[in-house]
């Protein structure tokens, strides 16, 4: 062959951008700033926390007809934990590939899905009783136990795709759910 044939043959394509993926993982652009990016990620989670206690006065209501349902917010904020965690799960995967690394620093989603796991007693059991101290606390729990990486976090690191990424984020967010119920157990 002759190499004006080489040249013209078709190159693979390159993949396409996971745009909505990299908007969900990358904590809607937190993830992007230069120092940092899982601190930021985990304020927003606190920030998700800390919305759904504020509304927890309130309710969610649901018109069914002749009849109002309330569904209980803490109820909506653990299912929307656990739906941050699955989605998380999802694109933190996808944007591993597309930027061909294993857990990329700009990917944030795994911070705010801790901190709202960290976070979910205080929304589900302790709301009437919460003051920003718990919140505070929660935060600096979640964040030294994400730095930390204490068993088995760090081995969960190890898990296939979104699962490594999000995992030991996850287990972080026990020890420091742990952390705020030994606080509370103490009278803080």
């Amino acid at each position: 062959m002759n190499q004006k044939t080489d040249s013209a043959a078709p190159q693979p394509a390159a993949p396409r951008k996971p745009r909505l993926s990299l908007l969900i993982a990358t904590g809607f652009g937190l993830g992007y700033i230069p120092f940092a990016p899982g601190t930021f990620g985990s304020l927003a989670g606190l920030a998700i926390a800390s919305l759904f206690l504020h509304y927890d006065q309130f309710g969610f209501f649901v018109n069914l007809g002749p009849q109002t349902v309330v569904i209980p917010n803490s109820l909506v904020a653990l299912v929307f934990a656990l739906l941050i965690a699955l989605v998380g799960v999802v694109v933190s995967r996808r944007v591993s590939e597309y930027a061909k690394l294993k857990d990329p620093q700009f990917v944030v989603i795994d911070e705010v899905s801790g901190q709202l796991i960290c976070l979910l007693p205080v929304v589900w059991v302790w709301q009437e009783s919460v003051n920003w101290k718990y919140l505070l606390l929660g935060f600096i729990l979640f964040r030294v136990f994400d730095i930390w990486k204490p068993f088995p976090a760090r081995q969960a690191e190890s898990l296939p795709g979104g699962w490594g990424i999000m995992a030991d984020d996850w287990i972080a967010a026990v020890y420091a759910a742990l952390g705020l119920w030994v606080a509370r157990a103490f009278g803080m």
